[in-house]
């Protein structure tokens, strides 16, 4: 019956055949090559193809079935023609055998590297519509494909393989971090920056950014009146803590908006201005910023006084300088005569002691290490086990630190350079 074929038709066979490998190779390649989360979102937005193709990888023992059926069917039945064709030519088993060598090459270069070299290349242009094929043949051959995989996913089982227990779409946050800062030109810097701070608000605590307690600025109320009054009319911060004696005696929170009329008026008096306190937050030091943004939330507080275990003062956070974490700086900290940290060259900085070691570390873009003392002072003094004077200098790996200005009990001042 064979001899009644023409050569030709079968020629255009096998050239059709080698097509259909081609296209069954490629989208192979391109459909498990696609972005997951691009195709969620082209699927969100209406894209029938990305939809077909969501649909269809959700099941990928499935499509890979078919996928292997469909190309295994071409590329024996190519083999088989190939034969025909010799034996019709004349040929004997020495022409059969090179006309299958010659077919493997062909069909290697044609209907594998090339096909799945481009299709890894631009994957959603061969699988989106490669998807409206698939999707109608799984219906169709779904029992054949059903029982392939029965028996596939049966010899899997056997050396504790199951295909349901594999989640390949979830994202730690590491993961997600590494894709956000190599989304190149499709994010800006400043955007890239934002985003991987906000996943870093896990690592970071509220003794990373607090205000310590040394410098926490608040209002005395053994004051003499007239002294708050100054203070209140001067004040560079709009929440103040008010407290007794000294800053462990905390009695509440003062928004200097609710005693704007009475300074006005000239009516403030300690007891009106106890009556208009909010009651003071206190928050457990290490607590994560991430944890603690969502606890300001809750309980529409901006102010919180940071306690160490036995309710001993740390310090005070503000809602400000968990934003900050995420944006960068606002404005200068207004609470010093001087700026706390300045740049004095390309790799140079002159800050107060106080100056958190994240926060040059962000602006500098250096790696301080952060994991022990949070401020300069605290980072020179466990290094050198004292408290340094003037005029000596600390290099700590690739950091060169230089005393400025002491006091008894801490560093002022300080220049610190790298290299």
């Amino acid at each position: 019956m064979n001899e009644d074929i023409p050569v030709g038709l079968m020629f255009g066979a096998v050239a059709l055949l080698i097509a259909l490998s081609a296209f069954f190779s490629s989208s192979e390649t391109a459909l498990m090559s696609l972005n997951r989360y691009r195709l969620r979102h082209r699927a969100r937005d209406g894209h029938r193809g990305s939809q077909l193709a969501e649909k269809i990888l959700e099941r990928p023992d499935r499509l890979l079935g078919l996928i292997l059926l469909g190309n295994n069917l071409v590329n024996f039945s190519a083999g088989m023609l190939t034969t025909l064709i010799v034996l019709r030519l004349g040929g004997a088993d020495l022409e059969a055998f090179i006309g299958t060598i010659i077919l493997t090459v062909v069909v290697l270069i044609f209907a594998e590297v090339a096909p799945k070299t481009m299709a890894a290349l631009y994957p959603e242009r061969i699988a989106l519509p490669a998807a409206f094929i698939y999707y109608p043949l799984l219906k169709a051959l779904f029992w054949a494909v059903w029982l392939i995989n029965l028996i596939a996913n049966g010899l899997l089982r056997l050396f504790g393989i199951r295909t349901s227990a594999v989640n390949g779409d979830a994202l730690s946050r590491e993961e997600l971090r590494t894709v956000v800062t190599e989304a190149g030109a499709m994010l800006s810097t400043r955007y890239r920056r934002m985003l991987v701070s906000i996943l870093d608000l896990e690592k970071v605590t509220v003794d990373d950014v607090m205000v310590a307690r040394a410098n926490i600025i608040g209002i005395d109320l053994t004051d003499d009146i007239d002294d708050i009054v100054e203070q209140l009319q001067t004040s560079d911060h709009t929440r103040l803590p008010v407290y007794r004696d000294n800053i462990d005696n905390i009695i509440g929170i003062l928004h200097l908006r609710r005693v704007v009329n009475a300074l006005r008026d000239r009516k403030l008096t300690k007891d009106l201005l106890v009556s208009l306190l909010t009651e003071p937050y206190f928050v457990p030091e290490g607590t994560a910023l991430s944890k603690q943004l969502i606890q300001f939330q809750k309980r529409k507080r901006r102010v919180g006084m940071v306690v160490d275990e036995y309710g001993d003062l740390q310090g005070m956070v503000t809602l400000e300088d968990i934003l900050e974490e995420i944006v960068g700086e606002f404005t200068t900290d207004p609470s010093t005569d001087e700026d706390e940290l300045v740049r004095i060259g390309p790799q140079a900085f002159q800050a107060s002691g106080a100056t958190h070691v994240r926060e040059l570390n962000r602006i500098a873009d250096w790696s301080l290490p952060t994991d022990g003392p949070k401020t300069l002072n605290g980072l020179i003094v466990e290094t050198l086990e004292t408290i340094p004077v003037s005029g000596t200098t600390l290099a700590l790996d690739d950091y060169r630190f230089e005393i400025l200005e002491t006091s008894e009990n801490r560093i002022q001042r300080l220049r610190v350079r790298r290299g």
